[in-house]
This record gives C-alpha cells, sequence and structure tokens, in this order.
C-alpha cells in the first residue's frame, strides 16, 4: 500500500474545483464518461498502430448506480492504467494525459475529447470519497486510488480480471439526486447522446411472443422475456457523415433525434470543413415566427461529439441563432471546465465561415428554383432580414436574392421591383418610390387608393421593417421607402405638376378651424390640400420619418427620446372632394359641424382609430342621418 500528497500547484484546490471551476455539478458525469470514451479511443488508436496486439472487444462505457452503497460508478474497458501512470495523471492534478496522447499520436484519426486533464477531479464536486479501480492493457498488475477530497490519497495493488477503468463514487449526503435513475439519464442525455463510443445505463426489458415458421405470432404460444442492453447514444450521428453518404430522409431523421416535439424543417446545410480549420455540423432551417426569440438556442455545440453549449452566440453570428441543429469543431477554444469559449482568431474564422455557408445555401436555392425559394419566402423572411440588418457581409452577400412580395402575392428582388415601378413611381427628383403596408387589412382602404393610381404596394409585416427599409435607403441610392400611409398620395409620390385646388385660399383658412374644433390638438394636426377628387375627404396619415423612429425604437436599436413621444397625426382635407365642397357651402353651423364630425370620424374608422365612446356615438349619428 502506498499512501501519499497530490501535488497541486494551488493549496487546497479540491474546494476551487467544487466551487468555481465548473458552473454545474451535473457537468462532472460528462467529464468522466468523455474521459472512459477517451481510454477506449486509445485502445483504438494503439490497436491501429500496431502497438497493441490484443482482441479490442466492444468497446464500451457503463454507468452503474449502486442505491444500496450510495455510489455511481463509471466504466470502461479502454486503455486503463499503470501504477505509474496512475502516478503521473492522477497524482500531479492539471497534467493532461489527454494533451501528452494527442501531440505523440496527432496524425492518427480517432479523436481524443480531453484537453485539459482536470476533468476526473470534477467527481469531488459530488463525492465524499472517489476510487479508482484500474488495469492497464499491458497486463500489468491491477491499480486501487482512493481519495476523500482531501489533498492525501492511498493507493494499492488491485486484483483485476480485464483491463480498464472504473471509477467509483460514493455519492455526498448533498449530492442524492446522482443516485436517481431519471437524473442521470437526462444528463446523459444531455451531454453524452452522441459519443463514438457505445454508452451502457441499465439494462431494457421486453416480451417476445412465440412465432411460427412463416413468423407469425402462436396463439397461446410461449413468452419469453427479453433482456437487452439500454444503450443511450448514437455513436454514428449525420453530422459526422460525409453529405453524399445520406438522404433526405436521413437529415430529417436526425432533426426528430435532436427536437422530437419540433415542426419539421424546411431545409439544411450540411457543413463539413477540414482546412482551415475543423468544422461539421447540419443546420436546420425552422419555419420563422414574427417572435424571434422562441427560435434561438436550439443550435448545439459539439466538440469531438462531446456536448459543450447551446449558448452559440460567440460562435455563430447573432441571427444564425434562430437556426436549428448541430455544429461540431474541435477547434474551438474552451477554458478549462469546457464549460465556457474563450477568444480566439479561429472563432472568428468559424463564424465567417458558416455565415457565408448559409449564405451560399440560400443563393443556390434561388438559382436553381426560384418557384420553390418563393414558396419558403415568408416563412424566412424574417430570418433573412435579421441577418442583413446585423451582418453587413451577409447584407453583401444576400441582396442578390433578397425578395419583396406585393399585395398580387408577386415577388421580386429589389432592382426587379425597382424596374416594374420606375414609370410610375419615380419622383420629381428621380427617386424610386417604393409604396409598402404594414399590413393588407388595416391598410386597405390607402392601398386600394395607391392600386387605383395604378401605383404598386409592397407588403413589409415584419417588426424589423422600420429597421430594414432605413438600411436598404442607405445601400440603395435614388431609392425610398414609404408606407402608404404616410401622407397623401401626391405628397408620397411627388411629381413636377401640381394638382389645383378648387377651394380658394379664403376658404381654406375658413373650413380649417371647423375641423379642428372636432379633433384633439394633442393629437392631430390638420391641413387641407388639393388631391385626386376620387380620394377620400378625409384621411388620416402619420408621417413616415415620425413612425419609423417610433417602430425602431419599439424593436431596439432606436433613439429612445421617439418611444416617449405621443403617437400624433395628420387629418389631411381633400379639397378637391365633392363632400368639401357642399361643406364649405353649408350656412347652418349644427349641420357643418355634425357633417364635419362625421367625415372625421369615417376616416379615423378608417385607420383604427375609432374608439369606445366616439365608436358609439358615430353608430348613433350615422343611424340618424340614414332614417332622415
Amino acid at each position: 500500500m502506498q499512501n501519499g500528497t497530490i501535488n497541486v500547484q494551488t493549496e487546497n484546490i479540491f474546494p476551487i474545483i467544487k466551487k468555481f471551476l465548473y458552473s454545474d455539478h451535473e457537468i462532472f458525469l460528462r467529464e468522466l464518461v468523455s474521459n472512459a470514451v477517451d481510454a477506449c479511443q486509445k485502445l483504438k488508436t494503439l490497436s491501429s498502430v500496431g502497438e497493441f496486439k490484443g482482441e479490442l472487444g466492444d468497446l464500451r462505457v457503463e454507468v452503474i448506480i449502486d442505491e444500496k452503497n450510495k455510489t455511481l460508478t463509471v466504466r470502461d474497458n479502454g486503455i486503463g492504467m499503470t501504477q505509474a501512470e496512475v502516478e503521473k495523471y492522477i497524482n500531479q492534478i492539471a497534467f493532461s494525459g489527454a494533451e501528452e496522447f494527442v501531440s505523440k499520436y496527432q496524425k492518427q484519426d480517432n479523436a481524443i475529447i480531453g484537453h485539459f486533464g482536470l476533468g476526473f477531479y470534477s467527481s469531488f464536486m459530488v463525492s465524499k470519497q472517489v476510487e479508482i479501480h484500474t488495469k492497464s492493457f499491458k497486463d500489468e498488475e491491477g491499480v486501487k486510488w482512493s481519495c476523500d477530497g482531501s489533498p492525501n490519497y492511498e493507493m494499492t495493488a488491485l486484483d483485476k480480471a480485464n483491463r480498464g477503468t472504473d471509477i467509483v463514487m460514493h455519492i455526498a449526503d448533498d449530492s442524492t439526486e446522482f443516485l436517481e435513475k431519471a437524473r442521470i439519464s437526462g444528463i446523459l442525455n444531455k451531454y453524452c447522446k452522441f459519443l463514438p463510443v457505445e454508452i451502457k445505463f441499465g439494462t431494457n426489458e421486453r416480451t417476445e411472443k412465440e412465432k411460427d415458421a412463416e413468423g407469425k405470432e402462436v396463439e397461446g404460444g410461449k413468452e419469453t422475456k427479453i433482456v437487452e442492453d439500454n444503450i443511450v447514444n448514437n455513436m454514428s450521428p449525420a453530422w459526422i457523415k460525409a453529405p453524399a453518404d445520406l438522404k433526405e430522409e436521413d437529415y430529417a431523421n436526425f432533426y426528430r433525434e435532436l427536437y422530437p416535439f419540433a415542426e419539421e424543417p424546411m431545409f439544411h446545410i450540411h457543413l463539413n470543413v477540414d482546412y482551415p480549420f475543423n468544422l461539421t455540423g447540419i443546420l436546420y432551417f425552422p419555419k420563422f415566427k414574427n417572435n424571434m426569440d422562441m427560435n434561438r438556442n436550439k443550435i448545439q455545440l459539439y466538440s469531438n461529439q462531446v456536448f459543450i453549449t447551446d449558448a452559440v452566440e460567440e460562435i455563430v453570428p447573432d441571427f444564425l441563432t434562430l437556426l436549428h441543429g448541430v455544429i461540431d469543431s474541435p477547434d474551438i477554444p474552451l477554458n478549462v471546465s469546457r464549460s465556457y469559449l474563450q477568444s480566439d482568431a479561429n472563432v472568428k474564422k468559424i463564424s465567417n465561415h458558416i455565415s457565408k455557408k448559409v449564405a451560399d445555401k440560400l443563393q443556390e436555392m434561388f438559382k436553381n428554383n426560384r418557384e420553390d425559394f418563393e414558396a419558403k419566402w415568408d416563412d424566412i423572411k424574417i430570418f433573412m432580414e435579421y441577418g442583413m440588418l446585423s451582418d453587413d457581409k451577409f447584407y453583401d452577400r444576400a441582396a442578390s436574392f433578397f425578395l419583396f412580395k406585393n399585395t398580387e402575392g408577386k415577388y421580386f428582388t429589389l432592382e426587379e421591383y425597382k424596374e416594374h415601378v420606375k414609370t410610375l413611381q419615380t419622383n420629381k427628383d428621380g427617386n424610386v418610390v417604393c409604396l409598402y403596408a404594414a399590413n393588407a387589412d388595416e391598410q386597405h382602404s390607402f392601398i386600394q387608393a395607391a392600386k387605383d393610381r395604378s401605383y404598386d404596394v409592397l407588403l413589409l409585416e415584419t417588426p424589423l421593417t422600420a429597421h430594414l427599409v432605413g438600411k436598404l435607403e442607405q445601400k440603395n441610392e435614388k431609392t425610398t421607402f414609404v408606407r402608404v400611409d404616410g401622407d397623401t398620395l401626391d405628397k408620397l409620390i411627388e411629381k413636377e405638376e401640381e394638382v389645383p385646388s378648387k377651394l380658394s385660399k379664403d376658404q381654406e383658412e375658413q373650413l380649417k378651424p371647423v375641423f379642428e374644433g372636432v379633433v384633439s390638438k394633442d393629437k392631430f394636426t390638420v391641413d387641407i390640400k388639393p388631391m385626386d377628387s376620387n380620394e377620400g375627404p378625409v384621411i388620416i396619415t402619420q408621417a413616415e420619418f415620425m413612425r419609423r423612429m417610433k417602430e425602431q425604437q419599439a424593436v431596439g436599436g432606436g433613439n429612445p427620446m421617439f418611444g416617449m413621444m405621443p403617437e400624433m397625426y395628420q387629418l389631411v382635407v381633400n379639397a378637391n372632394h365633392e363632400l368639401v365642397g357642399e361643406l364649405v357651402e353649408l350656412k347652418d353651423e349644427d349641420k357643418k359641424k355634425d357633417l364635419t364630425k362625421q367625415l372625421v370620424d369615417l376616416a379615423l374608422l378608417g385607420h383604427g382609430l375609432l374608439k369606445g365612446a366616439d365608436l358609439t356615438n358615430f353608430i348613433k349619428r350615422s343611424v340618424s342621418l340614414i332614417s332622415k
């Protein structure tokens, strides 16, 4: 028997490990299972280069709960350790056996997970005592190592029949949750679901009925209980395979494996890079909702098939966190506990590459099957908008296939659309004016008025619209976007010729206070303008600049000052409308006020602004006018 003191560089390191090294105590199981997988992978590597001549057998890791003895064991039949190796790798904290092994066998294909040497000591976060039972593949005598969490350990010879290592954790009184099958199963499913070596946790039982020669069940036949090992991982997930070896069905099945209850995705992108960094993965496009936050934190980050995190903001641009799927790269730098990312040049390169691959995939879809791309557009447009707003490189790549849909349901790129409308919708300053609506139903009267003038109207309906149109105007000269209810059509698309007014200046000045008298001065400004006689007698508009600033502030990124300002509208009276002309001639002041109020309420109703008592009074007044 040998007693000793663990060689540590920091005095009393165990409390530090327990309290500060790992963000979540459950990660101990990830570390130990990963180490066990490493031990199996190492043996496979040694066998492949001829340094191990024996039988590999079925390499496996087992996780075993012993409720009676209150132990949790992680067992492998991998490389094992000699006494000298226990001395070197266990008794000297922070010396990474995996790091040394990788440097020696770096040209081999079998990936080694561990890079840090502290993973084993995470077991002390949940244990009052930890034992190692190990025997090397070199067929030397087995070794038992034991430690109670102090720097002192005990090491003895062990009569162990098979190669490999058992980590036996005597679970502490404050961590008994880790003796519950459901808890352990959940951790294994989270962190170890795709490890490359078989992971066993318990057994499954099923009953099989007796069958005849044709394979049909025999009525009243004997039943046999079948006990099978419960293997919790898929050792060969889709992302580690070559795209050429996968069918659409394989991608769909893998998505269901990742997200069992999610709606089917629209399409996917397979990442497969080996230079200048290693990166594999599959990203899926879900059907995006207008509430973008609903889709976040669905990309899972792995390092050599070990789950690290689903918070990947530092690995991919923010807009790509709306995607679902898996990214796996051993070149992503992690901190000592493998819990957090570290700043590194590779991270930026990987981020840029993923963004480019996404843009390339979308462009390929647009070019190869535009009809299908258009069919998917409404479900991906908010993703596209967010990407173009938050990433200039993505904007430059995507601008040529970003689509706009008009109220007729037709799709255009921006250049196509400008060509489509330039004849009628170029204003006196030579700017192509793109009219748009945010809601086809609520702004129907304005859309119809524009159509009556043979103008075209786009539908821009997402929360990002105000930011998007501002970005598009910055990037495209002689192009402006105005919402169709932002002003009168003659003001939205100003031409050289002016529409003459049927009212004199005196009549306009007499009429203005009449309308001002029936609206709130704090909310409305009144303007009398000559318009096409076919347009409404009174129109409610909201200035494009002010409304856009308020909308930008509402979703973030705008000037907070605009968010605090009250809603303001313009009440525009059509000087050329027949009813306005009649209103001017009315001598009965009560009738004039009633008619004025009726015209204003009709405009408010069309804008969705007539509510409460005002709406009730409008209905009563309308009934009264009809009955006369």
